[in-house]
């Protein structure tokens, strides 16, 4: 197709979209012309939702005139100020408003829920997670190993992709917990990909895990706002979150975590305690005895950031009026039309998740060039305004946030990738 009819194809479908006006609910970073830019990494950091600015400024108006008894009164009470963030998470990660709760960042509710849901003993002593996990989540579960006593070296296990392939194989996956599923405690895996963009199949590698004896668990970080979860239904039993990126919660937001119900009154398992995480009832007569929360919010330690809260409730009231199915149906369609431009455009460029339904909004592209070439590429999107984020040796990655980015903006990528290559 010429550049001339995709152009026209592009504006054609942005005029059909439904969701195209939540693109006015955010500001677009700009250049320093006024102009905005060609933002696709809403993967990275989301875009800042314009009523964020009045939900913290309420914030600070309540503190500069009520002092402490912002807690109790004001328009949105600081003490129960949290729980209003229940309805949208639960929402957006297919559970029950007692099973989530947003708190701290990620890493630290990563550590939470494994002093909780990783419990070596004997022979299952073992925590698999992906070859490619994010270092962060490498950190933390081999911290948590030697917390054990134990040598990551033998009780660390990974699953990858195949010699000279990008994605993980399910049949590969269920084949390693057939064989050694007996001495695996903890499954930890993503929902999606932080690199490849993969979009793994939460519920089927639960089932199988489960059937193992396994504890299962998920980093939502690229998934959460991006793609529809049921993690009630799937019998996932913990989740973690961040909130900055398709979430738009602002940078360094507050995380969130799952805890499946079936565990909400399990109140013999290990975990580091806070107050906050104390029974409401009577949390302020200021007991010696650790009584937690029933559910998910029986995992806090400390009482919630409200300034960095503040902005992620006023994300999550764009999601409910987008709706997470939708904003996935929209998705997949910009995605699609992204890579099936891009791909034409060059045989030098390869997706590494293909397959519109096995990844979410990001494309992880690979680029054929050296390394003088790469940043020759670099140098050039960034000079047309695009915003990305590039992956070395020769990885570059984008994401049509179905929020905020168009089928315009996709074929300017796509304008320019052909030029690059021409």
């Amino acid at each position: 197709m010429t550049l001339a009819a995709l152009k026209a194809q592009a504006e054609q479908l942005d005029a059909d979209d439904v969701l195209r006006t939540f693109r006015d609910e955010f500001h677009l970073p700009c250049n320093r012309d006024g102009q905005p830019l060609t933002y696709f990494c809403g993967h990275s950091l989301g875009l800042q939702p314009i009523r964020a600015r009045a939900f913290v400024a309420q914030e600070l108006d309540d503190w500069q005139h009520l002092g402490v008894e912002g807690h109790f009164a004001g328009q949105r009470p600081w003490l129960s100020y949290h729980e209003r963030l229940a309805p949208g998470l639960a929402s957006l990660t297919g559970a029950d408003q007692n099973e989530v709760v947003a708190m701290n960042s990620l890493s630290v509710n990563l550590h939470l829920m494994l002093v909780s849901f990783y419990r070596p003993s004997g022979s299952r002593s073992k925590i698999l997670i992906e070859s490619a996990a994010f270092p962060s989540d490498r950190y933390a579960v081999e911290s948590q190993i030697r917390a054990h006593g134990l040598d990551p070296a033998s009780t660390l296990l990974e699953i990858g992709p195949r010699p000279g392939e990008s994605l993980i194989r399910m049949d590969d996956l269920s084949d390693l917990l057939a064989t050694q599923g007996d001495s695996i405690a903890t499954v930890l895996l993503p929902g999606v990909q932080y690199l490849t963009g993969q979009r793994l199949d939460i519920a089927a590698i639960t089932s199988i895990a489960h059937k193992h004896g396994c504890m299962v668990g998920f980093d939502l970080a690229h998934a959460i706002g991006n793609i529809p979860l049921a993690l009630h239904d799937a019998g996932v039993d913990f989740a973690v979150w961040c909130s900055y990126k398709y979430l738009n919660g602002g940078p360094g937001a507050i995380g969130g975590a799952f805890v499946h119900q079936r565990h909400a009154k399990s109140f013999d398992l290990p975990r580091f305690a806070g107050w906050w995480g104390h029974d409401k009832q009577t949390r302020f007569a200021m007991p010696n005895k650790f009584q937690p929360l029933p559910g998910a919010e029986g995992w806090q330690l400390s009482n919630p950031p409200i300034l960095s809260m503040a902005p992620l409730l006023a994300s999550m009231e764009i999601f409910a009026k987008a709706d997470i199915h939708r904003l996935r149906d929209k998705s997949r369609r910009l995605s699609a039309f992204l890579a099936d431009g891009l791909v034409a455009s060059s045989a030098r460029l390869k997706v590494l998740a293909p397959d519109p339904d096995a990844r979410g909004a990001q494309l992880s592209l690979v680029i054929d060039a050296d390394v003088n070439e790469a940043k020759s590429i670099r140098d050039q999107l960034t000079k047309a305004g695009v915003v990305y984020d590039w992956r070395e040796p020769n990885v570059l990655r984008v994401a049509p946030a179905p929020l905020y980015n168009t089928y315009k903006e996709a074929w300017t990528l796509i304008h320019l990738f052909r030029e690059i290559f021409a």
